[in-house]
C-alpha cells in the first residue's frame, strides 16, 4: 500500500464519484480505477460498492476512511517534523543525573529549557556517574549530569564541561546533639566531634570520588572511618542519618532535603568538596543535544 492509493481512496470516497475523483487527482479514471482494484486487493477487503451509475463507500470502507484521512494529514507533516528535528526543535532529550544533582540545579535547568523550548521532551534517570559514561558510549544517553573521573579523565570519544561544585557537609542525626549544644548556634561542627562515630558511606564501586573525598578528609584527620552502612542513593543515606544510624558527608544540595531526624553542619575544618558537570558524545552529537550543551554553556554564565 502507497499513500498516493491512499489519496486516491480518500477522493473516491469523498467525491462518490470516479470522474469527479479523477479530475480533481489530476489524472484520467482509468489509472485511479485499478488503483482502487489494486488496493482492494491488496486489503483484501472491498472499500467500495459499485453499481452501473453509483459509488458508495462499503461497510469496511466508511469505518476505514477517518483512519486514511489521519495518515494522509500526519504524512503532510512530515518533511517539515524533519526539518524541525535537523534543527533541534523537537524530539526527545534523554539526560541522566547524579542524585544530589535533583536537589540542586537539574529542575530550574530542566524549567528553562523547556520554557525556550516547548515541544522538546526530556527523559530523566538517576543514574550514577558509571552508569552515566557506559550509556554514553553505548548511544543510550543523550546527556549525563555526573560526577566526573579524576582529572576529568573521560573516556574517548566523551565530552565533559564543569557545572558547579559544592561543599560536603555533615548530615547527623539530631539525637546525637544536646539541647543548647553550640553546634545548633554555629551550624558547625569540628572534625574531632566525628572521631569514632559510624558513618555512612558510599560504595566504592557505585560512587568512587565521592568515597576517596571522605576516606581521605578522614585521613587527612589521622582518623579512620568507622562504617556503621553502607548506602548508594543520597535519600536512602539521609533517612538512615535521620534514625540515626550514622553521619554523613553529603553534598551541600542535600540540605534541602530535611526530614525529622537530621541536622546538618558545615565542618569547622576546611571541607572537600564535590564537581557535577555534564558529558556527551561531541562529535555524533545531533543538533537537540548540541542545543542542550550551549544552553547549558548560557546557563553556566549566570546564576544557576
Amino acid at each position: 500500500m502507497e499513500l498516493r492509493q491512499l489519496r486516491h481512496f480518500v477522493a473516491v470516497a469523498e467525491e462518490l464519484h470516479f470522474g469527479r475523483a479523477a479530475e480533481r487527482l489530476h489524472m484520467t479514471q482509468p489509472p485511479l480505477s485499478q488503483s482502487i482494484q489494486a488496493l482492494e486487493a491488496d486489503l483484501g477487503v472491498q472499500l467500495f460498492v459499485r453499481t452501473k451509475r453509483t459509488v458508495r463507500l462499503s461497510p469496511i470502507g466508511k469505518e476505514w476512511l477517518p483512519y486514511a484521512r489521519r495518515v494522509l494529514g500526519e504524512a503532510t507533516t512530515l518533511p517539515e517534523l524533519a526539518r524541525r528535528l535537523s534543527r533541534g526543535e523537537v524530539g526527545t532529550l534523554h539526560l541522566a543525573f547524579v542524585s544530589f544533582v535533583g536537589y540542586s540545579f537539574l529542575p530550574r535547568l530542566v524549567s528553562r529549557f523547556k520554557h525556550a523550548f516547548p515541544e522538546v521532551d526530556i527523559e530523566l534517570n538517576e543514574a550514577t556517574s558509571n552508569v552515566q559514561i557506559d550509556g554514553l558510549l553505548a548511544g543510550e544517553l543523550d546527556i549525563g549530569l555526573m560526577i566526573p573521573p579524576p582529572n576529568r579523565a573521560m573516556p574517548a570519544p566523551l565530552g565533559y564541561v564543569p557545572i558547579s561544585s559544592e561543599e560536603l557537609v555533615v548530615a547527623m542525626p539530631t539525637t546525637w546533639l544536646e539541647v543548647g549544644d553550640p553546634a545548633h548556634a554555629t551550624g558547625t561542627v569540628s572534625f574531632d566531634r566525628l572521631r569514632g562515630k559510624p558513618l555512612i558511606l558510599f560504595p566504592r564501586t557505585g560512587a568512587p570520588v565521592l568515597h576517596d573525598l571522605v576516606t581521605r578528609l578522614y585521613a587527612d584527620f589521622g582518623a579512620h572511618p568507622v562504617i556503621g552502612q553502607r548506602a548508594m542513593q543520597m535519600q536512602t543515606i539521609i533517612n538512615l542519618v535521620a534514625e540515626g544510624l550514622g553521619l554523613a558527608f553529603v553534598p551541600s544540595s542535600m540540605c534541602s532535603l530535611s526530614p525529622a531526624g537530621v541536622t546538618y553542619l558545615r565542618l569547622r575544618e576546611s571541607a572537600p568538596t564535590i564537581e557535577v558537570g555534564m558529558g556527551w558524545r561531541p562529535e555524533e552529537a545531533p543538533e537537540l543535544v548540541r542545543k542542550f550543551v550551549a544552553f547549558v554553556a548560557d546557563e553556566i554564565a549566570r546564576p544557576m
